[in-house]
C-alpha cells in the first residue's frame, strides 16, 4: 500500500485519480510514500526514508526544499501550465486595475450607503476622482513568454494594443503560439523604454530577483504601469513604493503583497487570487497526482523541476531506476553492477538536468540493486 499525504486541501478530482487498492490519500499520514502540497512550507519538515516524490499541485516550488530533496533522492514535481489560464485572466483584470482606479471607485461607491436618494448625485459628483486611461493603443511589455505570458500576449493584441515581448528562453512551441503581431526582442531593455505597461511572468530564482529594481525602473517611462502575476519578489518593494509615489510608475499591482506595498495609494494589492479558481485547482490537483502515479507504479518521470524527465517501457523481469549525480564514469558503474550480476540490459533512457540524472535499466534477469546502492553518487535506486 503506498501513502500520500495531503499537506493543503487538494482537490477530490486528484485525490480521486489514486486506486483505493493500492494508495492510502490522507492529511495524517506519518511516514508517506509520496506527499501532495500547495502552499504548505516544507522547508522546516523532516523528509521520511520512505518518501520517494512531492508534488507540488501549482508551478512555484519555493515552499520547497528542492536540493535538499535531490540530494535525499526524492523527485520534486509541479503542474506547469495547469493553472496558466486562471493567472492570465486575472492578468487581464489587472491590466484593467492598472489603468482605471476601480478597487477604489469600488470602496468608495459602497462608502455612500446610507445618503438614500443623493447616492446618483454624489455619484456624479464624485466619479472624476477615479478617471483612468485605456489600454487600447498602448504598449504591453511582457517578461516572459511562456503559458502564461504568450496567452496575456495574443489577449493584448485583440484588445488592441501593442505588444513586445521577451524572454531568452522562449522555446519554439512557445513561439509558435505566439499571434504574429507580438514583437520580440532579445533585449529587455527594449522592454523598459517602449513600454507603457510591464507584467512579468518569470519564475523566481536567484537571477530573476529584483528583476523591477532602481535601475530598471530609471530605464521606463514616466508613468509605467507594471503587473505582478508571477512573484512577489521579481520587484524590490523598496523601490516599487519609491517609484509609485514619485509618479515615475504610475500603478503597481500585485499578487503577492507584502507590508511594504499595502496602504500605499496606486499600488493594488491581491490576496494571491492567480491561481484561485475551481478549474486551476481540480487542473493542479489532477495533474499532480498523475505525476506521482506515473512516478510510483511505473518510474516515469514528468514535469520535475530536481531531475529529468525520463520513461521507459518495462519489457524485461525488472525495470530498475536510478537516481544519480551527473558525473562521469558513474553510468558504467551503474550497467557494470548489472552485468556483474549476469543479468543483460534490455534497454536504457539516461536523462541529466544540471546536477543530476535519472537512469532507466529494462534488465531481464537479477539486477544486484544493493551493488547499485553503494555506488558513489547515487542517492536512489528502485526495482519495478
Amino acid at each position: 500500500m503506498y501513502n500520500i499525504l495531503t499537506l493543503n486541501k487538494i482537490a477530490a478530482c486528484g485525490t480521486d485519480k489514486f486506486d483505493k487498492s493500492a494508495y492510502n490519500v490522507a492529511d495524517d499520514i506519518a511516514n508517506p510514500t509520496a506527499i501532495m502540497v500547495r502552499s504548505a512550507k516544507m522547508h522546516d519538515m523532516e523528509l521520511g526514508d520512505d518518501l520517494l516524490a512531492i508534488a507540488r499541485a501549482g508551478a512555484g516550488t519555493n515552499n520547497i526544499p528542492v536540493d535538499k530533496c535531490a540530494e535525499q533522492g526524492i523527485v520534486v514535481f509541479n503542474t506547469p501550465g495547469a493553472n496558466a489560464n486562471a493567472v492570465k485572466e486575472l492578468a487581464i483584470c489587472g491590466l484593467l486595475m492598472a489603468s482605471r482606479k476601480i478597487p477604489e471607485g469600488i470602496a468608495w461607491a459602497q462608502s455612500l450607503k446610507g445618503n438614500g436618494a443623493e447616492v446618483g448625485k454624489m455619484v456624479e459628483k464624485g466619479k472624476s476622482n477615479f478617471a483612468g486611461c485605456e489600454i487600447a493603443g498602448k504598449t504591453l511589455g511582457v517578461i516572459g513568454l511562456g503559458a502564461i505570458g504568450g496567452m496575456l500576449s495574443n489577449i493584448a493584441i485583440s484588445l488592441g494594443m501593442d505588444v513586445i515581448g521577451y524572454d531568452p528562453f522562449l522555446s519554439v512551441g512557445a513561439a509558435l503560439n505566439l499571434k504574429p503581431q507580438v514583437k520580440v526582442t532579445n533585449n529587455i531593455a527594449d522592454i523598459y523604454a517602449s513600454s507603457d505597461y510591464i507584467s512579468l511572468h518569470v519564475p523566481f530564482n536567484a537571477d530573476t530577483k529584483d528583476t523591477i529594481n532602481k535601475d530598471t525602473i530609471a530605464q521606463c517611462k514616466d508613468g509605467v504601469r507594471i503587473l505582478n502575476f508571477a512573484r512577489g519578489e521579481l520587484v524590490n518593494s523598496e523601490t516599487i513604493v519609491e517609484a509609485v509615489n514619485s509618479g515615475k510608475v504610475a500603478r503597481y499591482v500585485v499578487d503577492f503583497p507584502c507590508d511594504e506595498v499595502l496602504g500605499v495609494e496606486n499600488i493594488v494589492p491581491l490576496p494571491h487570487l492567480g491561481a484561485s479558481t475551481e478549474e486551476s485547482e481540480d487542473n493542479c490537483a489532477v495533474m499532480a497526482a498523475n505525476e506521482l502515479i506515473g512516478y510510483i507504479e511505473r518510474g516515469a518521470i514528468r514535469n520535475s523541476v530536481n531531475f529529468p524527465n525520463a520513461e521507459l517501457q518495462k519489457t524485461g523481469d525488472v525495470l530498475v531506476c536510478v537516481l544519480h549525480k551527473n558525473i562521469p564514469a558513474l553510468l558504467t558503474q551503474i550497467t557494470g553492477a548489472v552485468a556483474d550480476k549476469g543479468a543483460n540490459i534490455e534497454n536504457m533512457v539516461n536523462k541529466s538536468k544540471k546536477d543530476w540524472a535519472y537512469t532507466m535499466l529494462d534488465v531481464k534477469g537479477d539486477a544486484d540493486i544493493d551493488a547499485i546502492k553503494a555506488i558513489d553518487g547515487v542517492v536512489g535506486v528502485r526495482a519495478l
